[in-house]
This record gives structure tokens, sequence and C-alpha cells, in this order.
């Protein structure tokens, strides 16, 4: 019996088969065992809790919260008790509960480490620092363990970082973090790493960098080991603070010696050498130059430096790019402050090529020259693209044959020069012959390339994946010139290229954006979950999904890509309490407010803002007065008129827009003007449709809040009306739009791979713009005839008589700019238009809210019909008079189902066009294409057919079921 050691508590033995059931995902299963077991063992609370784990996955909520708070107010100690409650309240986003929890355990069993340590991380989850403060210093006073200290430290800091009053952050928080360091430094207390780096963060925040030096240089700093050269980084990062530049050149000096391909200390070198020079420094006649040793002042030494730097490494087997590169940079520097010594390092022409015959064979040469090829003059970019192709070792087997490369190392070679003649603007100075005959050579290199690559995996990308996609920059370039048949060109080459690459995402990102701006969202959904975008990706380009989907009429995919958003951003949330909490374990503290500042990041990115606007208006659109009322809907998404949780003036804009790879020239490329312009367009938008969805959100209050005439109570009461906050976003909706027509007049054009434009060009100009306004100014009207009533109304009736008129034929007016073949032949060539299907997506928008706002008519006639027949019956006269109000809105509800019979009827037509299309005859008319490529040709226009049709099929099927609300809507 004494062998068998640990007796398992027979309460563990009872839980297993409960734990089992919920890791394995079967709930229901782990319920009935928790009542199975709560039968017998009616006290045993984890049973319970587990039990509520189970009901919660099961998406009864309310039961389960109302199990958990049972056991909770019950003040529990077991372990499995509290650790299941932290799991549910965590499930459930209620990390507050958690600190409840603990707070009780703490009380009842004061000296346990344990529930203490769970009580701190509990408060770290939702950022109470000070209890933090507190609650690491009552950990430490029960074990004097220094980690439990520095956390009281680190908790200080968190309360200076988060405080509104940065004067308070400066002489209260900081300086005490300061003393409680101190004390330990003077006890000769401190232990790790970790202590010493909190204690610089200190320093550096409260601005004292001669102090925070002197612990870098001094004992404590030699604790700094973890990271490479960290107590270099940090010394480099305090000489630069304080402006100390004979030390940050000396160090810089000495750390380039050691190794010189290190670029951040050329650059530190560089700087700190031209202060220098700028303040005519000179080293003190006695004294060494500085704390950190010799001190280069003037540009013969950095000259001389850079050279010795090359010459050494000349002599290595495997030279480095550093000192080279750092040749170039100084005469870019010299040049830029118009010093005439730069003759002393060489021509830069001269520098390059040498440059290029050295590590043309690296994928990296391109990069790295790209930076200095404005120090070429632009007269002599055609010489040197020759002089490069000289020594670039092709052969032609043939005398009028395409010379091609041996082997990777000289197709590597080739593959520099093609891309910086790109980029120096060789191809854009080309005519359209030239064009389509280089793009030919292009693809010729490209699959005599593929050779080198047979035995590559599928997850590794082709040698020459470059050509193909310098080929379809080309035809791009054609494209936009006007050139139709470039477009499927582009297309028919790229998906050729992921056909041999299937990992290449260029090839991919790119076909996203040319499917989408041809309006076919359906490959785009496959070909974007193919990337695998992990975690920030979700921000950064997750636009190129969420874009387009809703505005060509993929709802289904719409939703999805949304979700997948949104559920990394609302993730973020708890993952990064998650963080900090390893952080604090661990003793990473300098990380802390990084990952604090990487959650504030996301919570204000532009991108969730706009998938979280946008997600709701779908939700309306597919099931609002469908699936369920328009109030249901509106309240599970505790959508308010009232608040506006976008926080508008610290959007921002975390795009990638530099996601695909470019060799445009500078004026051809993104510039920081574009950036500017597309954050200004996207927030102009989102905001009227953020404004535009409040609205729609307010059309139930108004049906319930009718005030009597005359009342005054509510202003009496200070509190706005439920109309005024209506009418007020309505000027807010006026004032937005007219913000957005400015901005469009300057017709601005970004580049084919920057930024794409948002929806707002198309809202304005075919209507929908000016018909939802009006919708809402309905809205207005129609509470003024409700709270008036229907005698002496007769000015308000005409009014929403004329409403709806001047509605109908907006509405028309919005249909006939739908109208038109989404594809059509043109001289054997393929032309789709997409502004078609945007517009059609727009009057579904457009239509929908129509309806919304006809239901909240019907709510305010329906009432006073019913009256009027009352009267009738009593009086029986059969002659009382029918207010027009009535035949106006009957008439505008005929008109509108027989306007939407209309659109589905034309959408029908168009799908009979689309299923009909032969697409088999166009590609053999495609001189440019060779034969296995055109199987490629039909493949890309079979799914732009394809996506258009299912386009036309969704749109269709939402309008059916709106027709059918319109049928209800007979008053």
């Amino acid at each position: 019996m004494a062998a068998r050691g640990h007796v398992q508590d027979p309460n563990d033995r009872r839980l297993r088969p409960i734990y089992d059931y919920l890791d394995n995902g079967n709930n229901k299963m782990a319920i009935q065992q928790a009542d199975k077991l709560l039968k017998k063992h009616k006290d045993l609370h984890c049973a319970k809790v587990l039990k509520a784990i189970g009901l919660q996955r099961t998406g009864k909520q309310d039961e389960a919260y109302a199990l958990a708070q049972e056991v909770a107010a019950l003040e529990p100690t077991d372990d499995n008790s509290l650790q299941a409650l932290t799991i549910l309240y965590r499930e459930m986003h209620r990390p507050e509960l958690v600190t409840k929890l603990y707070e009780a355990a703490v009380k009842k069993v004061p000296n346990s480490e344990e529930y203490h340590s769970h009580l701190f991380m509990a408060y770290a989850r939702v950022g109470e620092y000070k209890k933090m403060q507190q609650a690491g210093m009552a950990l430490y006073k029960i074990v004097p363990k220094n980690p439990y200290y520095f956390w009281s430290v680190m908790s200080l800091i968190m309360q200076s970082i988060s405080a509104q009053d940065e004067n308070l952050s400066k002489t209260m928080f900081l300086p005490l973090a300061e003393r409680m360091v101190e004390k330990m430094v003077k006890e000769d207390k401190i232990e790790a790493e970790a202590e010493v780096e909190l204690y610089y963060m200190i320093l550096e925040r409260l601005e004292k960098y001669k102090e925070a030096l002197d612990v870098v240089r001094g004992k404590l700093g030699e604790k700094l080991t973890s990271e490479l050269q960290s107590r270099e980084n940090k010394c480099m990062a305090m000489y630069k603070k304080l402006r100390r530049w004979p030390e940050c050149n000396a160090l810089s000096r000495k750390l380039l010696l050691k190794n010189s391909d290190d670029w951040q200390f050329y650059i530190t070198y560089f700087d700190s050498a031209f202060q220098l020079i700028d303040e005519s420094w000179t080293p003190p006649p006695e004294d060494e130059h500085s704390l950190e040793g010799e001190v280069h002042y003037s540009i013969e030494q950095a000259v001389k430096f850079i050279e010795e730097r090359i010459t050494e490494e000349s002599k290595s087997s495997r030279p480095r790019r550093g000192p080279y590169l750092a040749k170039l940079e100084l005469i870019r520097r010299l040049r830029y402050r118009g010093c005439n010594d730069e003759y002393k390092l060489g021509d830069p022409e001269e520098l390059m090529f040498q440059y290029f015959k050295k590590f043309g064979d690296k994928p990296c040469c391109f990069t790295d020259l790209k930076v200095f090829v404005d120090l070429l003059p632009s007269s002599q970019y055609t010489k040197f693209i020759s002089q490069l192709l000289e020594v670039t070792s092709l052969s032609a087997t043939a005398e009028n044959e395409v010379a091609l490369p041996a082997d990777t190392k000289a197709l590597q070679q080739h593959l520099c020069v093609v891309q910086l003649s790109r980029l120096l603007g060789i191809y854009h100075a080309m005519d359209k012959k030239q064009k389509l005959t280089a793009v030919r050579e292009l693809m010729l290199r490209y699959h005599h390339g593929l050779e080198f690559g047979k035995s590559c995996l599928k997850t590794e990308l082709q040698f020459s994946d470059y050509y193909c996609l310098l080929a379809v920059h080309l035809l791009l370039d054609l494209w936009l010139e006007g050139e139709e048949a470039a477009v499927w060109q582009c297309l028919t080459l790229l998906e050729e290229g992921l056909s041999h690459s299937p990992s290449n995402a260029q090839f991919k990102l790119l076909l996203i954006r040319i499917y989408c701006r041809l309006g076919a969202f359906e490959p785009v959904a496959e070909l974007y979950s193919s990337l695998d975008a992990k975690h920030i990706q979700h921000d950064t380009i997750g636009y190129l999904l969420t874009r387009y989907a809703e505005s060509l009429g993929h709802y289904a995919a719409a939703s999805q890509s949304c979700n997948f958003a949104l559920r990394f951003f609302h993730s973020n949330q708890k993952d990064t309490s998650e963080y900090i909490i390893q952080a604090y374990k661990y003793g990473a503290f300098e990380k802390i407010p990084e990952f604090i500042a990487f959650r504030n990041r996301l919570n204000s990115s532009l991108h969730f803002a706009q998938v979280r606007t946008e997600r709701m208006f779908l939700d309306l659109l597919l099931e609002a007065n469908i699936s369920t009322s328009l109030e249901e809907s509106i309240k599970s998404m505790s959508l308010s008129p009232e608040e506006d949780d976008i926080p508008w003036k610290d959007l921002r804009d975390n795009r990638d827009l530099t996601v695909l790879f470019n060799w445009d020239p500078k004026d051809r490329d993104i510039s920081e003007e574009h950036r500017k312009l597309s954050l200004e367009e996207e927030t102009m938008w989102l905001r009227i449709r953020s404004l535009t969805l409040r609205l729609v959100s307010g059309l139930p209050t108004l049906s319930h809040t009718i005030q009597p005439k005359n009342s005054e109570k509510t202003a009496e009461n200070g509190v706005s009306s439920k109309i005024d906050t209506i009418r007020s976003l309505l000027q807010q909706l006026e004032a937005a739009v007219d913000s957005g027509k400015k901005f469009l007049e300057q017709k601005i054009q970004y580049p084919v791979l920057g930024p794409p434009p948002t929806r707002m060009a198309g809202f304005f100009s075919n209507g929908s713009c000016q018909c939802q306004t009006s919708l809402f100014y309905l809205v207005s009207d129609i509470y003024e005839l409700d709270t008036n009533g229907l005698e002496d109304s007769a000015e308000i009736q005409e009014r929403i008589g004329n409403s709806f008129k001047s509605l109908v034929e907006r509405l028309t007016d919005l249909f006939n700019k739908c109208k038109g073949d989404l594809i059509e032949v043109r001289d054997g060539t393929l032309k789709t238009h997409p502004n078609l299907l945007e517009n059609l997506v727009f009057f579904v928008e457009t239509i929908s809210i129509a309806l919304w706002v006809s239901s909240y008519c019907d709510s305010v006639l329906r009432p006073f019909k019913s009256n009027l027949q009352k009267k009738k019956k009593k009086k029986k006269e059969s002659s009382v008079a029918m207010p027009p109000v009535f035949t106006h809105f009957l008439d505008y509800v005929t008109e509108l189902q027989t306007l939407t019979s209309n659109v589905i009827d034309h959408i029908k037509g168009l799908e009979i066009i689309l299923t009909a299309l032969k697409l088999e005859e166009l590609s053999l008319k495609d001189t440019l294409l060779l034969q296995e490529e055109k199987k490629f040709t039909k493949t890309v226009q079979g799914k732009v057919q394809s996506s258009y049709h299912h386009s036309v099929q969704e749109i269709g099927e939402l309008l059916k079921k709106r027709l059918d609300t319109i049928k209800k809507l007979k008053i």
C-alpha cells in the first residue's frame, strides 16, 4: 500500500469523464454526465461549472451564466472550480468576473501564492494597473521573490503609460517606479536581465538619458546578454538622445570593424560624421577622442574608412555587400549636401556596374541597386543597361534566336537587368508593337527557366517566375492604354504561372486585383483562401477581399470574408491579454507596452471599422424584413442611432498598399500623396456608410415613441427625441456627401496596382445617394404627419405624395443605369461592364432601404386608416373622405412592386444571355499567345462568365425576397 505514493482526489476521478467530453467537443454528453454526478453529489461545485461550460458551448448562454453565478456566489476556493470558472468567463468574454472570483478566494486563503498570482493575472487581463500594483506587492510580502516585486514596478509604468495627464505620469508614477528599483539596486538585489531592462525603460521614459547610459555602461549592464549587441544598441540610442555625436561615431566605427555588413551602423556612422562636420568638431588635444575611442570627423576619414572596408572584403572568399553599398550611400549623401568630394569615391555608374558583376546572380541585387538608381543621369540609362547585358552570360543556339541563360545564376543576372530596365522606364518608353515583342520574349525566357525548376517542390517558387510577372506588367500598361485584349492575356499568363508555381503569392494577388477590376469575384474568394492569410494579414491585405465581395453581388462570399476579418479582430482582444500575461511571467517587460499599442492600433483600424459597418449592412440586406423583422435584426446587432463606436480621430490605415511587387519608376509608383488621399477617401465613404446604417437603425425606434401633438416634455427633460436624432444624422449625412463630392472633383487616379478606389463615385453618379437621402427626408415628413394627425396636414400630405412620385422616378433612373450587357463580345474580344453590376447592387440596397422606410410608413398609416373606418361605421356614412396620403402610398407601393418585377425580369434576361454566351471562338483569334496558353484563356473567360452568372443569380434571389415584402405592404 505504501508504494502507491500520491493518492488521487476521488472528485478528480469523478470529473474526468466530463472533462474528456468537453475536450472532444461532445458538449451534450458532458451536460448529461454532469447532471448524473450532481444527483449523487449535490455539493460538487466543479460539476456545475463544467455543466455551465457545456451549456455555453451549445448556445444556452443565459442558463450557463445563471449556473456560474450560483457557484461564484458560494465563493469557492477549490482549484478545480476556480479554473473551470476562469475558462467559462473567458469564453463568455467576461474577464472582469474572474477578478471578483479570485478577490473572494484571496480573502478566504490570504497566504496562497497561487491565488494571489492568479488574481494579479486576472487584473492584467482587464488592464486594472492600480490593483495589479497592489496585488504584486501583496504577493511580494507573502513570498519575497524578485519577479513579484518587479510586477508591481511594471504596473506603475503601465499606470504612467495609460494616464491621460502626462504631467502626472512624469511626476508621480515614474519617479515612484524609479525609487522602487533604486531601493533594490542599493540593496544589491537585482538578479535578472529583465530587471535591468525595466530600470533602463523607466529612466528612458523619465528622459534621464545620462543615468540610463551609466546603468548600461556600468556593472548592471553586464547582465544585458540575451540579445546580440543589446548593450551597444542601448548605448547608441542614449548617445543619440544626448546628441553625443563623437561617441555615436566611435561606437558605430568599432561595431563596423567587427561586422562590416551591419547596415544600421553605417547609417549611424554617416549621420554622426556629418553632424560632427557641421559642428566643426575637433578632438581634444590630450584626452581620448571619446568614451568609445577614435572618432572620424572629416569626409576624408569617412572615405578612407569605407575604402579600407572594401579592401578587406575583397580578400574574403565570400564578400559582403555592406561596404560596397556604403560607398554608394556616401556618394548620395555628398551629392545631396552639394559637396564636390564625391569624385574621390569614383563614378556611381561604374560602382553599380562593378556591384552587379559581383552580386548580380543574387536575388537581392535588384533591391540593393534600386535605392541608388537616382544617382545615374537619365541620359545614361540605356548605356548602363547595355553594359550590364554585356557581362550577363547568355548563349544563343542560332543567330536569330534569343540568347538564353545556361544556369540559374545567369538567369538571376538577366532577371536583375530586366527589372532594372523596367525601373529606369525603358519598357515604358516602348510603343505597342515593341511591348508585345518584349512580352513574347519574356514569356519565352519564362518557359525556358522552368527547365531549371523541374525538381522544385509545390511550395517552392520557380526561378523564372519574375519573367512572367514582368510580362503581365507590360500587358497591364497596354490595357490601361486601351488595348482590351491585353487584360485577358494578363489573366492567361498569371493562371499559367500559377499552375507551375502554386505557392506564388504575387501571382495570386495580381489575379485577385485584375479579376476584381473586371467585376468577377467568384475566383477571388478561392485565390484569397489559398493565400492562407495569417493573423495580422487579415488587416493588412483583407481589403483586397472585402472591398469587392458585396459590391459585385456575391453576398454569401461577402458574409464569409467579413467573418474571417471580424474573427481576427475580436480574438485580438483576448489574445493580446494572454500575450501580456506571458510577458509578465517571463519578465519580457519591454514587450508589454508594445502589445498594448498593437491592440490599440488594431482596435482603431480603418479596415476593422469598415468590415464591421459593411457586415451589419449586409446582415440587414439579407435578413431584415425577410427572415426577421428590421427591429429584431437591429436589436441583435446592438445597433443604436445615437451611438457611434468608430474612433474617427484615431483611425489607423493598416493596409499594406505595397504588397504587390512593382518595378515602376518613382513617377508612376504609389506615392505618399496617394496613401493620404486614399485614406481620406476611405474615411469619407465609411462616414457615409456608417451614417446610413445609423439612420436605418433609427427607423424602428420611431414607431414606438410617438409624441402627442405639441408635446414639449422631451425638450423640457433635456432628452433629445428620437426624430431629432434622425434629423441630426441626416444633416451629418448631407455634410459627408458634400465632402465626398468635393473630394471626387479632384478626379484622382491611383496607380493600377495602388489602392483600389472606394464605391463612392458610383454611389453619387448612379443616383443611389439622392434616392437614399430623399428616403430619410420622407421619414421625417411621415413622423410629422404622425404627430400632427390627418386633420390640418394637407400640406404635409402633399409633400409626402410628391416625395413618393420623385422617389419612383429616381429609382427608375437608377434601374436604367443598370441596363446593358454585363459581358459583351466586341471585335473578337470580351469586354466586361462591372459598373453595371455595381449599379445593380446599389439598386438592391436602395430598394431595401425604400422598403424599410415603407414599412415605417405602413406602421404609421395603418392605425389612421382603421380609426377612419371606425368613424365611418359610427356615422354610418359612406362619404367620409379618405385623405390623399393613403392613395399616394398605395400608388407608390404598386409602382415599387412593378419596378422590382421589371428588374427581376431584366436579371432573368441577363442570366439567359450569360448562359448562352459562347466563348470558345474568342481565344482562337489571339495571336500573342501560344497554343498551350490558350487553354488557360478558356479557363479564365469561363471563370469570369461563371462569376457574373453567380452574381446575377444572388442579386435576383434577394430581389425576389424583397418583392414578397412589398406585396405585404397593403394598408
